[in-house]
């Protein structure tokens, strides 16, 4: 569904919203926001996958 929804957003709609975050955070806090992101994410994808593993076993 997440495949779906990036489907429908156009490019127009794409740099609007992206607009609107440098306008919130400026563009000094952007690479400090992608960061954190970024880290939460890989620590999802982590947590996840220790989840799938431990319901494997038992």
């Amino acid at each position: 569904m997440t495949g779906y929804m990036l489907m429908a957003l156009g490019p127009t709609e794409i740099i609007a919203i992206l607009l609107v975050v440098v306008l919130l955070f400026g563009g000094r806090k952007i690479p400090e926001l992608m960061k954190g992101l970024g880290k939460g994410m890989k620590e999802f994808k982590e947590a996840s996958k220790g989840e799938s593993s431990s319901e494997e076993s038992k």
